[in-house]
């Protein structure tokens, strides 16, 4: 049950997220059931999903309804990752990258200032990690020790709320990767300005982090929009 749940889901999500089944756009048990083959039990669940991510509405009288977008759940990070799939693209990720740009340089000097000795080893070694695979072009590898970079310096920020952002930000990086919206190699700058990151956070110097983190969010802001500015909401 729960394959065929996360089955109907993977489905569904796009389809709404991506304008087959607009706004107002009625949805039921049965036709569900016949779409995708499943039984009421696991129609209702998925119903149950999207109205948690506010992607649609369940009523008595007037039924399951898609809701606007402005209704969604932003922070979904389902939600963030079938917007990234679909045609506009572009302008969410202008939008996340504007998130992490407000949140991420905050997070960094937090960071410097409430990391724990654990942490701050951590963040190093994550850096150095960061230097390895870059340089080698492994960019899967490179994806897993940049989210654990981030997230770890969300955590180590002591705000509950920048830490709550962390599979968001996961998201973002993924989807750049996903969708071939990263260079072959990390540049040499990008990967100099983590470690800076990391050195700053580990020595307790909450300025230079901020800085360091600013410039790293700033560039990969510039990079998307350099990547996708031919094809905005076209891919």
């Amino acid at each position: 049950m729960a394959t065929l749940h996360s089955d109907v889901l993977a489905d569904l999500g796009p389809r709404i997220v991506g304008g087959a089944l607009p706004e107002g756009a009625t949805l039921t048990l049965e036709w569900l059931g016949e779409e995708y083959g499943v039984s009421r039990t696991v129609a209702r669940e998925v119903i149950q999903v999207l109205v948690s991510m506010g992607l649609v509405e369940s009523r008595r009288r007037t039924g399951i309804r898609v809701r606007p977008r402005q209704e969604w759940d932003a922070f979904d990070p389902a939600v963030i990752r079938w917007r990234l799939a679909g045609a506009g693209r572009s302008t969410h990720l202008h939008e996340l990258s504007q998130l992490r740009a407000a949140v991420e340089p905050a997070s960094a000097a937090l960071a410097a200032d409430h990391a724990t000795a654990e942490q701050r080893r951590e963040v190093v070694r994550l850096a150095e990690e960061l230097e390895v695979t870059g340089a080698a072009g492994d960019l899967r590898t490179f994806l897993e020790h940049d989210i654990a970079f981030h997230r770890l310096l969300l955590e180590a920020s002591g705000n509950v709320m920048f830490a709550g952002l962390g599979e968001v930000v996961e998201e973002v990086l993924r989807g750049r990767t996903d969708h071939h919206l990263m260079p072959p190699e990390p540049k040499p700058e990008a990967r100099r300005l983590h470690q800076m990151v990391a050195q700053a956070v580990a020595s307790g110097e909450p300025d230079v982090a901020r800085a360091a983190m600013t410039t790293i969010c700033l560039e990969v802001a510039t990079e998307v929009a350099s990547t996708i500015g031919g094809t905005r909401d076209a891919s």
